[in-house]
């Protein structure tokens, strides 16, 4: 049995549930969130500050959607989501400028915020700063709250587990709309408090959350890039409310995550594209296992979304509590090695066991990048090219054509259906 180093005591699953007390062998204690070089943060955000994949990405997101809409059910679950999401979406960017419907009392409300968001399903709450250099430059004016209340949505477990697969794209699209109602309730709450409250919709992102989640005390980066929260790991969606009720913060926690996932690598060693880094490197001012883009979004692409990350998590799939528990007697990985946890199914490819990953063809990483302007160049240059270098007045046209298009791109297009999972 190893021995303890600390315990953390967090709420129950569900509102009525009882707290449940997670016990971090000290082993695997590390720090409080997420290491971090506060002063390198900074200058990455002042020099070279984010901005949402769904711009700088934009070519490879148009080609992911194309290559997803060839599939008659993918094509079908998005248009349905993109027709139902968009009203949320729509209502969540006003509710910056409702005013509060009462007067508040000046007490702390933090405890009747966090009980009311747990009424509504959010599994997880908690409260933090809005730490504005985490905020995509394209939404730059348009937060307007200091407080951010952080939250996790529960998404079912037994599609999850059938990933990637059609049902678990559909829970991950209901899942979506499902806390994004809630939070426009939530938002509603607030402002009957005597405050203003904006809610920030998980399809319309802010910024990269996953900071602030952590700073908020619900979870810690996962090595998969997911934030790993205490009762279904990365199973849940994220999203956040910035408010200027009077609230209190809470704190980030040591739930032994990181140094858990240095130990675990079924995710590593699981994702069919290797798109994850085993060892962690310094990124923007925080250390983490940096996701591989290039080696993650075709495989997204052709296979229902992928997520098989998600699925091999042992954290996702028995709990935090179980998972410390087990390793903490066994000083093994719960699940690790079984086809229970790290089986998976690739259509058209077969099954994968543990220790088995799919091959494929040549060209299958080769996808076209940068945003929408720098794709429509690349383009122009490989016609150019193919005519024999020929600039034709009708090679222009369609040029300015595509451009024109890039350029005009609302911001109703930008965010609809993907969200950004790595963590900056």
């Amino acid at each position: 049995m190893l021995k303890i180093g600390h315990e953390v005591v967090r709420p129950g699953k569900g509102a009525n549930d009882a707290p449940v007390t997670i016990g971090v062998p000290e082993e695997l204690e590390t720090v409080p969130g997420i290491p971090t070089n506060q002063r390198e943060v900074d200058w990455y955000a002042r020099e070279y500050p984010i901005e949402t994949m769904n711009i700088t990405e934009r070519a490879s997101r148009d080609w992911a959607n194309a290559l997803r809409d060839q599939h008659v059910e993918m094509r079908e679950i998005r248009k349905e989501h993109d027709k139902l999401n968009r009203s949320l979406i729509m209502a969540a960017r006003l509710t910056g400028d409702l005013e509060p419907t009462d007067e508040p009392t000046g007490e702390d409300v933090t405890e009747l915020i966090k009980t009311r968001a747990r009424d509504l399903g959010f599994v997880e709450v908690g409260i933090t700063n809005f730490d504005i250099r985490y905020i995509y430059q394209s939404k730059k004016d348009w937060v307007k709250f200091p407080h951010v209340i952080c939250m996790a949505y529960e998404q079912d477990f037994e599609p999850t587990q059938t990933i990637p697969s059609v049902d678990a794209e559909i829970v991950h699209s209901s899942t979506y709309r499902t806390e994004g109602a809630a939070s426009l309730e939530l938002g509603n709450y607030i402002r009957s408090l005597g405050y203003r409250a904006q809610v920030h919709s998980p399809n319309d992102n802010t910024g990269a959350y996953i900071p602030m989640m952590v700073a908020a005390g619900i979870g810690q980066l996962g090595a998969c890039g997911y934030l790993l929260t205490p009762h279904v790991g990365s199973r849940c969606r994220i999203m956040m409310i910035t408010t200027d009720a009077n609230v209190s913060y809470d704190q980030p926690v040591d739930y032994g995550i990181h140094a858990f996932c240095q130990v675990c690598q079924v995710c590593v060693n699981r994702c069919p594209g290797r798109a994850l880094m085993r060892d962690k490197i310094w990124w923007r001012g925080i250390e983490k296992n940096k996701l591989y883009f290039k080696r993650c979004r075709p495989v997204m692409a052709r296979y229902l979304g992928c997520g098989i990350c998600m699925k091999v998590c042992p954290i996702q799939k028995y709990g935090l509590k179980a998972t410390m528990d087990h390793y903490a007697a066994t000083g093994q990985v719960l699940g690790k090695g079984t086809h229970d946890l790290e089986g998976y199914e690739l259509e058209g490819k077969g099954y994968f066991g543990p220790g088995e990953l799919p091959i494929f063809e040549g060209g299958f990483f080769d996808m076209p990048h940068g945003d929408a302007g720098e794709w429509a160049f690349d383009q122009f240059k490989d016609k150019a090219r193919s005519q024999g270098g020929e600039v034709t007045d009708e090679l222009i046209e369609q040029f300015k054509a595509e451009m024109s298009r890039a350029m005009s791109l609302s911001e109703d297009n930008i965010a609809m259906m993907d969200q950004d999972s790595d963590y900056i």
